[in-house]
């Protein structure tokens, strides 16, 4: 496998409980570029992210998924993040019952089983990460999500990508629900994780995360297709106009 990871969307299709709602997305990230996908509320954004997970709600009608040249379009979400995507989910759900430090170590097992680091360097890991996001360490002990406000949700996100060191991460809408204090810590962990080796692709519909993560790459999403490209000063113009005058 190269360390250089490949996200390829091909003529994506996809419906919903029998309505179209993507109609031909084509898409290439790769390590060591930072891409936004902005659009109006409804484009279909967070259906690509969820597609991309491998939801079982969404109909892939045509088109392909492929990462690192492997077809995963009918691939399990458990397939999927065995084989480096990651999706930070825009609300995420609570898991009642199971503690946040068995869940990050059972995923972190099914991801890296080549990674045999004893539970006190994993844990050691953990804790280094949660400072980062702003959670404390009493968090450990407590269910996923369970009892979370909006933004500790997405901390807790932005650390399972941290820990579990994925080879493409797709950031759903990661900056709603955040205080200043909140984005920057959550974008400066982002910075952290950026290098060659991951490749990220930010869905948002506003510019405000893109101010503390730069995107080489911007791409707005309307009637289920991309229909412009550009680069950061796209969102920005976006930001000041909107999106009336991109046509579909």
């Amino acid at each position: 496998m190269s360390n250089i990871p490949e996200l390829t969307i091909n003529d994506l299709v996809v419906s919903v409980e029998g309505k179209q709602i993507l109609n031909g997305v084509n898409l290439t990230v790769r390590g060591g570029e930072i891409h936004a996908l902005m659009g109006p509320n409804g484009a279909g954004k967070s259906t690509l992210g969820y597609v991309l997970a491998g939801h079982p709600n969404y109909k892939v009608e045509s088109g392909t998924i492929k990462l690192d040249g492997i077809n995963i379009t009918d691939k399990t979400p458990e397939e999927r993040a065995r084989l480096g995507l990651f999706l930070a989910f825009q609300n995420p759900v609570a898991v009642p019952g199971v503690k946040l430090s068995t869940f990050l170590r059972s995923a972190y097992k099914q991801v890296h089983p080549e990674d045999q680091v004893s539970i006190k360097d994993f844990m050691d890991r953990i804790k280094k990460h949660l400072d980062k996001v702003g959670l404390d360490e009493t968090f450990l002990s407590r269910s996923v999500n369970d009892g979370f406000s909006g933004g500790e949700r997405k901390r807790f996100e932005i650390l399972q990508m941290s820990i579990l060191r994925p080879r493409i991460v797709i950031l759903d809408e990661i900056d709603s629900g955040l205080d200043v204090d909140a984005l920057k810590m959550v974008a400066d962990e982002i910075k952290e994780s950026y290098n060659e080796e991951v490749g990220f692709l930010i869905i948002t519909h506003y510019q405000r995360i893109l101010k503390s993560i730069e995107p080489r790459f911007v791409h707005v999403l309307k009637n289920g297709k991309i229909v412009m490209n550009g680069d950061q000063k796209l969102s920005i113009q976006i930001e000041t106009e909107g999106y009336d005058w991109i046509k579909a």
